[in-house]
């Protein structure tokens, strides 16, 4: 699913295409690096970004896991993973996060 990127993306794409094009090359060869499916992956890259604490992060994992198939109810229960490990406050955080995508979307 392509989206529109940030600015600040977009100026490092035209400013550093070199950088981009490599960095773009590691995410794939990450991707493909291992065992798990893309559905997991994307569910993975979720709680990920929800630990970052990225609302960006957030926002694209989202979009991004549900173009893979992964239901609302499973990217709420990777962020509810996240619950322990980062503290209460930055999951509600990241599950708002979550929730702007999901409405957007129609859950």
């Amino acid at each position: 699913m392509k989206t529109k990127l940030p600015s600040s993306v977009q100026n490092l794409r035209k400013s550093y295409p070199a950088v981009w094009k490599h960095f773009e090359k590691l995410g794939e060869a990450c991707h493909e690096a291992g065992p798990l499916d893309e559905r997991t992956r994307r569910i993975a890259k979720v709680a990920i970004a929800a630990a970052a604490q990225t609302e960006g992060g957030v926002h694209s994992a989202v979009r991004n896991a549900r173009a893979a198939g992964v239901s609302a109810s499973e990217v709420r229960h990777a962020i509810l993973l996240t619950l322990t490990t980062i503290g209460f406050p930055r999951a509600m955080a990241a599950l708002s996060w979550a929730e702007d995508v999901l409405r957007r979307r129609g859950r």
